[in-house]
């Protein structure tokens, strides 16, 4: 139920309505706390601030419908230039961005400050009287109103300049980059549990886990992608119904309704649902979406990047620039995770092996992040020449042997390619001098 609840928790998070609508609840509220305060107190601010408070009915009423007015097409105007940079957004970069720049908190504020002035601005206005019906004019409410209204000038410049600052390649792809930063360092499945250390015990379960036969499947009653493992709950349910729970899918597959997703082993043959809370209860320690999501799928932060960099190759785009920000920062991302250790697919209780979880390796990364660039560079003298430098990027830190071998074969990969695509013989020397240049960082 909890993982339930935070899969609804981020999709409210990452939608344009949701911050809007609380703060036009927030500008009620404040709207009724203002003018119960100018009903009920001794506050004689028109006496007192006659220049500031002085405005009487007629005043008034003309002020909120003017701000009221001007905040909605203000509103309108924001919610265009909204839907305009996200149709770029999507058409000049890749579609698996778009969650990016919906999601982002400026947008979903400013929205939401407009529409609630202009909720504010009728709630007042409704309130005011004249003399001939008990006056009654909210001075401190108006007056508030007349600020919010001055503050809306300049959340509408602020966010022209945000909107003019998201569009730019550089933000797009640092923000990219600083997500699948956040991913790596809590590497799936590095919270799981604890790794098994124990070389016997390690070779012993991966042949227990090979066998065929004796294991449960367990299905999936969703259809969408694998966005979230609940571990912490996950590992207590194995450890409680003392079994061994094999994931079948890595982190961001596509599973369909039917689809084995988890098996599992114990010492029955068959699992007794009077005896355990299996297997349906299983799916609740998972989240299936409609879409990837980056917090424990690395591979989506690369392919997004990987995405952009395709869009930028492909003969409607043809631009080379943005090509090659995206693969300085896929070289980037790749020095990260030469860097890391990665975790165990092998979890246990502390005890006992109780998980076992596929995830993708240093060399499935390395792969996915330069194998569709290299493919739709064909014949293109500088993002080959950026692709060998991320290469040497990844390689700076990387004191495995093994992983240093993966680097190799990419740049050999690479320099094959470029003597059957590039067009004359002076692009290709040029590859092959920087390819001997940098060959001893991958060796």
């Amino acid at each position: 139920m909890n993982n339930r609840l935070g899969q609804y928790w981020q999709q409210l998070r990452e939608s344009l309505w949701f911050v809007p609508s609380l703060m036009v609840l927030g500008s009620f509220g404040l709207a009724y706390g203002l003018i119960r305060f100018d009903a009920e107190t001794s506050w004689q601010g028109t006496k007192r601030f006659p220049l500031l408070f002085g405005v009487g009915a007629d005043g008034s009423r003309g002020m909120l419908t003017a701000i009221a007015g001007s905040m909605l097409t203000v509103a309108a105007l924001t919610f265009s230039l909204t839907l305009s940079a996200i149709s770029q957004v999507s058409s000049q970069y890749s579609p698996r961005v778009l969650r990016n720049f919906m999601r982002d908190r400026v947008n979903q504020v400013v929205m939401g400050y407009f529409v609630g002035v202009f909720a504010y601005s009728l709630v007042v206005l409704g309130t005011i009287r004249g003399s001939d019906e008990g006056k009654f004019v909210p001075a401190t409410a108006v007056l508030v109103s007349l600020i919010l209204a001055l503050g809306g000038v300049a959340a509408l410049i602020y966010f022209i300049h945000h909107i003019a600052e998201s569009l730019q390649t550089g933000t797009i792809v640092q923000h990219i980059f600083h997500e699948t930063g956040h991913a790596i360092d809590k590497l799936f499945p590095d919270e799981f549990g604890e790794p098994v250390d124990d070389p016997e015990k390690a070779e012993a379960a991966l042949r227990y886990s090979d066998e065929q036969t004796g294991w449960w499947p367990i299905v999936s009653t969703h259809t969408g992608y694998l966005q979230r493992i609940n571990t912490e709950d996950l590992l207590r349910w194995a450890t409680h119904n003392q079994v061994v729970l094999r994931i079948e899918k890595e982190m961001g597959s596509f599973v369909g309704e039917g689809t084995v997703l988890f098996s599992v082993r114990s010492g029955m043959e068959r699992p007794d649902p009077d005896q355990a809370d299996w297997p349906d209860d299983l799916m609740q320690f998972v989240s299936i979406g409609r879409h990837r999501n980056i917090e424990q799928d690395v591979a989506f932060g690369i392919q997004q990047l990987v995405d952009i960099a395709l869009k930028a190759l492909s003969p409607g785009i043809n631009d080379t620039t943005t090509a090659i920000m995206a693969i300085d920062y896929l070289g980037a991302i790749g020095g990260q995770l030469a860097r890391r250790d990665f975790p165990a697919r092998l979890r246990s209780d502390g005890h006992h092996v109780r998980v076992l979880v596929r995830a993708a390796g240093f060399e499935d990364y390395i792969r996915l992040a330069f194998d569709l660039p290299r493919l739709n560079a064909d014949g293109n003298h500088a993002v080959l020449r950026r692709l060998l430098r991320a290469l040497a990027l990844v390689a700076t830190d990387i004191t495995d042997p093994d992983r240093k071998a993966v680097l190799l074969e990419q740049a050999g990969y690479l320099l094959r390619y470029a003597e059957q695509t590039l067009p004359t013989d002076y692009e290709k020397a040029s590859i092959r001098s920087l390819y001997s240049t940098l060959r001893p960082v991958w060796t």
